[in-house]
């Protein structure tokens, strides 16, 4: 969700040193994203990654690293692009604003006809064994990373008095990503986007208010 990064998740690409390469790194890269996104991180195997890249094996650990270091550079991609609306979310100008800008955001991503549904830094934890332990520690740093962001916002806006000075701001925030994590969760099984905006809309009638 947003562009803090657990410690070890990097976006640059490191070039090796050598003969040139023969495709297009911010391709290869976003084709990745997309088999993560629907497969998530233990259900994209090599064999579907490197198709996908339209790359060998040797280029992927050559350009990417390991499967797990490709899956990082790729939540990278995902936060800077497709969940790039936590940034925008956090800058309206009221705390309601901020969650109905999180909450529209998620219902927006997660059902586009052109990617997959849900989200993949939720899809990609549903299930890890424990070889998948450090990309499940990352996906619940980059989780926890979307709510401080959203906790600090909903604080300015109690010292400001946007929200009722007996508002929790951290109570407020769990709620926004708990919706917006299981509107993610309900995309993928299906739910039509206009159904998952009923229920945002829902769900923040009873904003509290000065």
């Amino acid at each position: 969700m947003r562009k803090a990064y657990p410690a070890g998740m990097r976006t640059e690409q490191r070039r090796p040193t050598g003969r040139p390469r023969g495709f297009d790194v911010d391709e290869a890269l976003e084709r990745a994203m997309m088999v993560f996104w629907e497969h998530g991180y233990e259900g994209a195997s090599l064999a579907t990654l490197t198709a996908a890249m339209g790359i060998s094996t040797t280029s992927m650990y050559a350009t990417f690293g390991n499967k797990e270091e490709l899956f990082r550079k790729a939540l990278g991609r995902y936060t800077e692009g497709p969940s790039a609306y936590l940034d925008r979310a956090l800058e309206e100008s009221t705390a309601l604003g901020v969650a109905t800008a999180v909450l529209a955001g998620t219902v927006r991503t997660t059902t586009r006809p052109a990617q997959p549904n849900g989200c993949l830094g939720v899809q990609s934890a549903l299930v890890t064994s424990d070889s998948g332990r450090e990309v499940r520690d990352v996906l619940v740093a980059w989780r926890d990373n979307g709510f401080r962001a959203i906790r600090e916002r909903f604080e300015r806006a109690v010292e400001d008095g946007d929200l009722p000075g007996e508002a929790d701001p951290a109570l407020l925030a769990r709620y926004v990503t708990t919706l917006s994590f299981g509107i993610a969760v309900q995309a993928a099984g299906g739910v039509g986007r206009d159904e998952l905006q009923e229920l945002a809309d829902a769900a923040l009638r009873n904003w509290p208010l000065t």
